[in-house]
């Protein structure tokens, strides 16, 4: 067995702080009760805009950012890529504030599941006969759902299909997360200040209800910011392989803040449709274990 070296080591770390950070965000997205979960993804944007500015200064990285800004033909894809994580933002904050915390780790637990079926229909990436089950037991249960249960777990599909075409988007891009982040807000940017400008004009920001709100907006910059450094750290010194299985975290801790802190009901039938991902990306994770010593 090869032996864990300091770097791998500090890689799980930081791996393990990105999904904790990430997983723990219903505490915090639920402290904006009664601020619509579009204003909450405007101060989004344009907070973490102006964070992730500061830290591509302190870190001296404006190299790759000049380089994207320079061919704006090819900043298509990333306008892509920043429509979609804006979606995916938006659901996410909606998610929290209406108590559908479950649905949300339920599309989080999709996504992998979700990248593989847009390789193999979109990208016509081949798949192992196991990851071909595991898509299909994965669209069992959203048709179980849908059949059985009468509704239409909408949250989840939107959080798994945006997040996954935002994974598909960002393969086209040069640009690390970063940067590649930075610059996706900088293109919502205008429409994030418009439309606070306008909520303002219109009585209707609630920026300035109290000191408390105004920080918790504030903040909003830093608490995406610093998972994905935690991330970034996390995948230069770990296997794709390793950062996969570590992602699960994320949906994991969504899961049990939804049962423990937000007392959401699960009922048998919902458990079942938990269950059959649960299954389905077993059998994904082995695949995928399976094949980490393939050739390329």
């Amino acid at each position: 067995m090869k032996a864990t070296t300091p770097e791998t080591t500090k890689g799980v770390l930081y791996g393990l702080a990105a999904y904790t950070m990430w997983g723990s965000f219903p505490l915090y997205f639920a402290l904006f009760e009664g601020v619509p979960a579009w204003e909450v993804l405007i101060h989004r944007v344009i907070w973490s805009c102006l964070f992730l500015a500061i830290v591509i200064t302190l870190m001296q990285r404006w190299q790759p950012v000049r380089s994207a800004l320079a061919r704006p033909r090819k900043l298509g894809f990333v306008l892509g890529c920043a429509v979609f994580i804006a979606l995916n933002w938006g659901v996410y904050i909606y998610a929290v504030e209406t108590h559908h915390v479950l649905q949300a780790s339920l599309g989080y637990f999709l996504t992998p599941l979700v990248n593989v079926a847009m390789g193999m229909l979109i990208l016509r990436e081949t798949i192992t006969r196991l990851q071909a089950i595991a898509v299909v037991l994965a669209a069992v249960a959203i048709l179980y759902q849908l059949f059985l249960l009468g509704i239409v777990p909408w949250i989840t599909l939107v959080l798994a299909f945006s997040f996954g075409t935002y994974g598909l988007f960002r393969k086209k891009v040069e640009l690390d997360g970063l940067s590649g982040l930075f610059v996706e807000t900088l293109l919502l940017l205008p429409v994030g200040l418009l439309t606070w400008a306008w909520l303002g004009a219109e009585g209707l920001s609630h920026f300035s209800d109290s000191t408390g709100m105004m920080l918790l907006l504030l903040s909003s910059g830093i608490v995406t910011a610093i998972p994905l450094l935690a991330f970034a750290g996390a995948a230069r010194r770990l296997r794709l392989a390793t950062v996969g299985f570590l992602m699960y975290i994320n949906p994991t801790i969504q899961f049990l803040i939804a049962l423990f802190v937000f007392e959401e009901s699960l009922s048998g039938e919902k458990l079942a449709s938990f269950v059959m991902i649960w299954v389905a990306l077993a059998i994904y994770s082995w695949s995928a274990w399976n094949g980490r010593k393939a050739p390329q």
